[in-house]
């Protein structure tokens, strides 16, 4: 059995598709199934079992013998949530518990980091551990990401293969319960769909245009390709970045979103908030030459290939992956 947790959420589901299409059908899924908005996530996919995420560690003491692979995706993820107890019981102590269970039972181990951990990214986007420990994260849910790649990195006892993936800006089908979190495709498709036209945010930054603002956009089936291939690799332990390697500005992002919707870019500029202003990233992009040097080749998909399957094949039907 593989073990998925977070499996109702964005990336958890698109990788249980993932697993499903390679012929692994014995999933169990993990996660809060009180949070009804994310069912549709799961419909139509082959699981074994369901397991709430508050009885997981008891049913992995029972049935560890049967499980093949963890992926640990779970997470709080609000990047607008400053309560930080949430995230130290959610994001590292549940996660300390699972990388405990996977050394005792002898599982490999992939979990999901953030590259909310490279804050406004003094010392670039290089996944180098030595650096990590001087990394500053600009809220509470990158401080506990970076918190338990710290933790993991200073463990004596560490499970026999174990990958911590740096998530950059994920976006693609199944993310519709997500309401603010959700990608900027999501919002732009959804607010050009209802006022024929997009708000981004303006620049307040001497070396950027407004909306030249840039982020390495990842899409999620080259994020679970990634994972697939972990899983099978199985050597070669550590935190690597996910991202697509090239940054694109969010003009480029809205631009093609027009242009998946056949429609011609509006675009207006507003103000960035305030309370945001010091804390906004004005440019994120990935280095992947530690993920290429183990072997890792395929290629992902360009920013424009994305947007197109994305708007074309999924939101516009409302269809999930």
């Amino acid at each position: 059995m593989i073990v998925v947790t977070g499996a109702a959420g964005f990336i958890g589901s698109c990788l249980i598709s993932k697993l499903n299409q390679e012929g692994f059908n014995f999933i169990v899924a993990v996660d809060d199934f009180s949070k009804i908005e994310k069912a549709e996530n799961l419909d139509g996919k082959t699981i074994q079992e369901r397991v709430e995420r508050d009885q997981f560690f008891g049913w992995l003491d029972q049935n560890h013998e049967e499980v093949e692979f963890i992926f640990h995706i779970g997470a709080r993820t609000d990047t607008t949530e400053f309560d930080r107890a949430i995230f130290e019981e959610l994001n590292v102590n549940y996660s300390k518990e699972i990388w405990k269970r996977c050394i005792s039972y002898q599982i490999p181990l992939v979990y999901a980091s953030s590259a909310a951990t490279y804050g406004l990214g003094e010392l670039g986007y290089d996944d180098n551990e030595t650096i990590i420990p001087q990394l500053k994260p600009l809220n509470p849910y990158g401080d506990s990401k970076n918190e338990f790649d710290q933790w993991a990195l200073e463990q004596e006892e560490k499970p026999f293969f174990w990958a911590g993936l740096k998530f950059f800006n994920v976006y693609g089908p199944n993310e519709f319960h997500k309401a603010r979190m959700a990608s900027v495709i999501f919002h732009a498709y959804n607010q050009i769909k209802a006022t024929g036209k997009m708000k981004l945010f303006r620049s307040h930054h001497s070396d950027f245009r407004d909306g030249e603002q840039m982020r390495d956009f990842v899409y999620v089936k080259d994020l679970v390709e990634v994972c697939s291939y972990l899983m099978h690799h199985r050597k070669n332990s550590g935190i690597y970045n996910l991202g697509s390697g090239k940054a694109r500005t969010f003009l480029d992002l809205v631009k093609n979103t027009f242009y998946a919707m056949d429609l011609e870019p509006a675009i207006e500029f507003i103000d960035t908030p305030a309370d945001i202003r010091d804390k906004y990233q004005y440019f994120t992009e990935a280095n992947m030459s530690k993920l290429q040097s183990i072997g890792y080749t395929k290629a992902f998909h360009t920013l424009e290939e994305g947007v197109e399957d994305y708007v074309k094949n999924y939101l516009i039907p409302h269809k999930y992956y």
